[in-house]
């Protein structure tokens, strides 16, 4: 849906520094995220408590009985058991840091967009964009509670397949976000690029590959395979090559069988390699037939795509027992800023709906 506004709708700049302080956030909400999961924390505040939820515990009596609600856990019983107090309050500051963050998201967003709106300062249409990016971010708040809630009951790890689709949903938040500001600030040409289409492929591509990140985190697939090139010394693990274990329950039952890390993992580098050769490919394709502002963005993708992969080679060989936090955060970074500067790309090829050059 491309914006029809434009040409009687001129958003201030105040509008649109909100716009982008809203994408630098949801970018940030999605690290925080990725370094709770690395750091084990996301199982530590076991009750979802909106208001109250705030504040958090202030003295010994308050962090004593958070810490004895964790103790129910599987978590607790099965990997932290020898946890002192201290070692509580480390994985708990960095839940309650991700809730706070959303918390933080929501007012900041909330409240200008409510001073806009009755101030005439932006219109129909941005008040639609807007309300599907908040719907969105309601959807993956809620797809977050049940994800958590699937690492309270038997499991001390949350569901792999339930945190994917709560990576999923925050991706499509800031797509959505995206999408918006390239409105807001009329991103396009004066002719729409043919080669377009292959930009659009290597984004069906992208998303792909973020499934698969998001399953190789919740499987910590990282973890079995920590060696490159090869897997193990193998390029293709044996444990694929059996036909017998190809079956549903392998898929399922990730935490006690190799069979679905060893899929995941090397799925995930073999559309690493696609990825990258496509995006080579895109780069040669485009680099002569678009304008400066969108030759820009490509030179960004190339950039991010070259140091995901070199962030990502180096977190496999350096995992040890666990995936390193700096190495397996920057990989996680890198890949929604490629994400990002694809979607901005995309945009800034299409037609653009008046004569302003791209801000």
């Amino acid at each position: 849906m491309e914006i029809k506004s434009n040409k009687k709708y001129k958003y201030t700049k105040t509008i649109r520094n909100w716009l982008l302080l809203g994408l630098i956030m949801l970018i940030g909400q999605v690290i925080i995220g990725g370094i709770t999961r690395l750091t084990g924390s996301g199982l530590s505040i076991t009750r979802w408590d909106i208001i109250t939820g705030v504040i958090p515990p202030l003295n010994a009596e308050e962090w004593l009985h958070e810490f004895n609600l964790y103790k129910e856990t599987p978590q607790f019983h099965k990997i932290n058991s020898t946890f002192t107090i201290q070692d509580f309050k480390f994985i708990y500051f960095w839940e309650y840091f991700h809730r706070l963050w959303v918390r933080a998201l929501g007012f900041i967003f909330l409240i200008p967009f409510l001073i806009f709106v009755v101030r005439k300062k932006i219109n129909g249409y941005l008040i639609k964009r807007l309300g599907l990016v908040v719907f969105l971010t309601i959807l993956t708040a809620s797809a977050g509670w049940i994800m958590v809630k699937s690492g309270l009951v038997n499991r001390p790890w949350v569901n792999a397949y339930k945190l994917t689709i709560h990576f999923m949903l925050a991706l499509l938040v800031i797509t959505a976000m995206v999408k918006t500001i390239a409105d807001v600030y009329n991103f396009g040409t004066r002719k729409a690029n043919k080669s377009r289409k292959i930009v659009s492929l290597v984004l069906v591509i992208t998303f792909i590959q973020m499934i698969f990140a998001g399953l190789m985190s919740g499987m910590r697939a990282g973890l079995y395979y920590p060696s490159w090139p090869n897997m193990n010394g193998e390029f293709l693990p044996a444990v694929l090559l059996n036909s017998e274990n190809w079956i549903w329950e392998n898929m399922i039952n990730y935490d006690s069988y190799l069979f679905a890390p060893a899929f995941i993992q090397f799925t995930h580098r073999m559309l690493a390699y696609l990825l990258l050769v496509i995006t080579i490919y895109m780069f040669l394709k485009l680099r002569n037939k678009i304008t400066v502002f969108s030759k820009n963005w490509l030179n960004t993708i190339l950039f991010l795509l070259i140091l995901q992969v070199v962030l990502g080679i180096l977190t496999v060989l350096n995992v040890e027992g666990k995936i390193p936090l700096f190495l397996g955060t920057s990989h996680q970074l890198v890949g929604v800023l490629f994400l990002i500067s694809l979607l901005f790309l995309n945009y800034s090829l299409r037609e653009q709906k008046n004569k302003k050059t791209p801000i």
